[in-house]
């Protein structure tokens, strides 16, 4: 067994320091022997074989389980070794990958039940898990970093109005409030941003109760709750028109089966001269497989999309694409910052819950960041329009909006007093 474990690590791993000690005790060294060494430790033998069967599962399950153990370095290491190879998956296992993406339509089957099942499976988890790594503002998608060293919390609010900004809201475009769909609303932070500082009137929808109650009671909260509402929908059963409509990290939960249909309702519930924003993780190279443990312990249903996919199905809806931005590293950063935040609450996460649950949130935050780190792994931005005179035809407005938005942030704020004053 030892043997076979060496021979197949040494033709995957060629670059890093990466030592591996067998649960026989035997000691092996990969790679090329640069940058900071990592020590990882096996401690049964059917560890070993699962990483050599079906690694895409069995190495984060193993990890899961206590079973590998990484004793020099942290998991986000071992994950940016293993991930900077060239290839995800090691080439001995592509054939259960190959299988694994001929069974991709159905395991992506997302019709009403198990689109809500499969939110619950991730968003209706114990709130105080979200609070402990995310900004003040819970959102839970890519930040917008304008400068390196930007604070998490600042880079969010930026991506939020990055996105304002595309959708064009400045009242001189508009002759009333217009009306606005948040598709996937998560704890309503966009929506109740869009309705405050963008001067919308939004309308949220999501399949999380927990995400539900808590971004109610937020609009009810801040006194903003005639101006958005949230509510407990299927993107599929919303009547529309809407002047504008956005979606930000939902779209990984359609479905490959679903794209047509997706665009074609947005289509549905778009005005003639409205403007739609969908702002989802994309992969830049051509379609694929989602991860099988991800599929199964983080995010079942899922999937994340090439733009070849995504484009294709636009075009058969009626609508039209006015931009595309690709965010390339911004998601690393984000990841990272989640990471650490979690990191340094695991105390807190484990009394929640427990170890087994701590280290699966521990290798899903360091496999993600790495993936956009280390591979292909984007973030896209389209706008979209059923007319081509809606936005102008140059870029140069989002950075006029975004300044408006600015000075409107900054009336929103309170003055700053001494104590006592």
């Amino acid at each position: 067994m030892d043997r076979l474990l060496q021979f197949l690590l040494k033709t995957f791993i060629r670059r890093g320091t990466f030592r591996v000690t067998t649960s026989r005790g035997t000691v092996f060294t990969f790679g090329d022997g640069t940058g900071q060494p990592v020590s990882v430790r096996f401690t049964s033998r059917a560890a070993e074989w699962g990483i050599l069967l079906d690694p895409e599962l069995k190495f984060g399950e193993s990890y899961m389980n206590g079973t590998f153990v990484v004793e020099q370095g942290s998991i986000a290491d071992v994950l940016a070794i293993a991930l900077g190879q060239g290839s995800d998956v090691p080439h001995w296992a592509l054939l259960q990958t190959w299988l694994r993406y001929l069974k991709r339509r159905l395991s992506q089957f997302n019709p009403r039940p198990r689109s809500r099942r499969n939110v619950a499976h991730h968003y209706d988890l114990d709130g105080r898990l979200y609070s402990l790594f995310l900004d003040a503002d819970r959102q839970y998608s890519c930040a917008y970093f304008e400068f390196p060293g930007q604070s998490l919390d600042d880079a969010q609010l930026a991506k939020k109005r990055h996105l304002a900004a595309k959708l064009k809201l400045s009242p001189d475009d508009l002759k009333s409030p217009p009306r606005l769909l948040d598709i996937g609303c998560g704890w309503g932070g966009l929506g109740l941003y869009l309705a405050d500082i963008g001067g919308a009137d939004v309308t949220g929808i999501t399949l999380s109760r927990e995400q539900l109650g808590v971004a109610n009671a937020r609009a009810a909260e801040k006194g903003m709750s005639s101006r958005a509402r949230f509510v407990l929908r299927d993107y599929r059963d919303v009547t529309g028109p809407f002047d504008r409509v956005v979606s930000v990290g939902m779209f990984e939960h359609v479905g490959v089966n679903h794209y047509d249909a997706f665009f074609r309702k947005g289509a549905q519930l778009l005005a003639d001269d409205g403007v739609m924003v969908l702002h989802s993780i994309g992969r830049s190279e051509g379609p694929s497989v989602t991860n099988a443990w991800i599929s199964k312990y983080i995010f079942p249903g899922g999937y994340i999309p090439s733009l070849s996919e995504v484009l294709a199905a636009v075009q058969k809806s009626g609508l039209l694409v006015t931009d595309i931005e690709i965010l390339r590293l911004h998601y690393a950063e984000t990841l990272r910052h989640w990471r650490e935040r979690f990191i340094a609450h695991r105390g807190e996460v484990e009394r929640i819950y427990d170890q087994r649950f701590v280290r699966m949130w521990e290798f899903y935050l360091a496999a993600s960041e790495m993936a956009f780190r280390e591979q292909n792994m984007m973030v896209f931005q389209l706008q979209l329009t059923k007319r081509q005179k809606v936005v102008p035809m140059t870029r140069d407005y989002i950075v006029r909006e975004e300044q408006r938005l600015r000075m409107a942030e900054a009336a929103r704020r309170p003055p700053l007093r001494l104590a006592g004053e």
